[in-house]
Formats: C-alpha cells, structure tokens, sequence
C-alpha cells in the first residue's frame, strides 16, 4: 500500500523499470524466472516507472499482461515514447499519441502518470522556452481528461513561472529530478513553482556517465546518497503538507542499486 503522511498525501516509491543487470541475487532471488520478476516486484512496491514504452508504442497485450501480473492498488507509471518528445517535439504527434494511449488502455486503474521527458534543448532547438511553450499549450490542451501527465525538462533556466503556469492550465506535473544538470532539492521550490498538480512526480537519475565509469552491473550501492535523499525528504514534506501526493522512482544511476536507494529514502521519510 502506499505510504501516507498526517496529511493524507499518498507517497508512492519504485524503480525506473523492474528489470537491470545484476538484480538477478541482489534484488531477486536466484533464478527467479524473468516471467516472474513483476509480480516479486509487486510484492515489495506499490508502483513502477515502464521506461521500453519510450523506445516503443505499448500494446494491449502487452499492458494486459502487465495488469494480470500485479495486485490491486499496483500503478504504473509510463514514459511517453521519444518518437513524441524527441524526434517530432510534439509536431504532427496527435496520432503516436492515440496509439500510445491505446496502447495502455487495459491498465485501466492501474494506470498512474504518463512521462513526456524531453531532453536537453539548447538555443539551436529553441532559443528560449518561449518556443517551447508555443508549441507545448496547444499539444497539452489536446491532452484527454482522465489522464494524469507530469512532464520533464533538462534545462534549469527554464524552470520558473512561464513553465508553472503553462503546466497548471491542465493539471500537467513539473517533473522534479535529481541531475547533475538540474537544481540542487533544496532549490526548487524558488526556482521551479512546482505546485502544477494534485500530485508530483520525482526522478532520482543521477550522473550517468560518471558511475557508468565504475559499474555497470547494478547490484549493490556505488555512491553514498543518505544526504541528498535527506533533502529530497524534506521537500517531499513540503508537497504533502499542502496534500499532493507524490510518486518517485530510482535509477540504478542514482546510487548503484535503485531498489537499495529507494529503502533509504523510505527509512528516512519514516525516521520523524
């Protein structure tokens, strides 16, 4: 179940993707077979962040089989397919939407946020968020009702009120990541206007390339991460203080072991 605060925010913890090298004897048991990972998986959290739908269109037979897999309350959360926010930016996508929501329609209740993650645009792409959000109303007013969408940009000197208000119009999540890229947690609250929707949505990402350098099998802790999930947890109070309830998900690039940085951050949630 998900964790709640005094406030009755619901605080929701899992992994970006429930399958990496190394998990096989560090998070599964030995031999587990791959067919059963999800449904272990869903024994230990309440939700999942898919990131294959970003490399491909889900399907319904793929998603059904999903949802058999996991027990009541279980939410995915799914990234938005790059062909979207990468190659066409939004442009001529109307269609790849529909088939991106068709495609996760069998999750029914199942389904949490979906992830637009854009990547860094420099001033070649746009030379200001302007053209960003000229492009991105439009898109998001298109958007179903019934949906919950959070969205995420690489670029710190974009965070501020023109992205805020944009997002708030229609209920859309400004996705909150730790990167080497983006603002320390304790900055985002003056920076980002955060506040866009009845929920927030966290990435703990890390620096890729620079843990890449140590490991690439992601079966035990490589960066000591308790100080800046300490802060995490205190801007995570912020957001259930005011009742939004929260989602966060880990990468093995975060600290080494996702499954292992999301049990600190909940050891250190429940310490107060």
């Amino acid at each position: 179940m998900a964790a709640k605060n005094k406030d009755s925010a619901q605080l929701r913890l899992g992994t970006s993707a429930f399958t990496a090298a190394g998990w096989d004897g560090s998070f599964y048991p030995a031999g587990l077979a791959a067919k059963d990972y999800l449904s272990f998986y869903a024994q230990h959290f309440d939700t999942v962040e898919v990131d294959s739908t970003y490399y491909r269109l889900p399907t319904p037979r793929m998603t059904r089989a999903w949802y058999d897999k996991t027990p009541k309350g279980f939410l995915f959360s799914l990234k938005v397919t790059q062909t979207i926010t990468h190659e066409r930016v939004l442009v001529d996508a109307d269609d790849e939407m529909k088939k991106f929501l068709a495609g996760v329609e069998p999750l029914a209740e199942k389904l949490g946020p979906l992830l637009f993650q854009f990547p860094y645009f420099n001033r070649k792409a746009f030379p200001g968020i302007e053209g960003f959000l000229e492009r991105l109303r439009p898109f998001l007013k298109k958007l179903p009702a019934g949906f919950q969408f959070a969205l995420e940009v690489r670029n710190k000197n974009w965070l501020g009120q023109q992205l805020s208000d944009v997002l708030r119009e229609r209920g859309v999540a400004l996705t909150l990541i730790d990167h080497p890229w983006m603002p320390p947690p304790a900055e985002w609250l003056r920076r980002a206007h955060p506040f866009t929707a009845g929920f927030t949505y966290l990435r703990w990402l890390g620096d890729r390339k620079g843990i890449e350098a140590e490991t690439t099998t992601w079966d035990k802790v490589i960066v000591n991460r308790r100080r800046e999930l300490s802060e995490w947890v205190t801007l995570c109070r912020e957001f259930a203080r005011r009742r939004i309830n929260i989602f966060a998900f880990a990468n093995n690039h975060y600290a080494g072991h996702a499954p292992a940085t999301v049990r600190l951050f909940r050891e250190l949630w429940e310490k107060d």
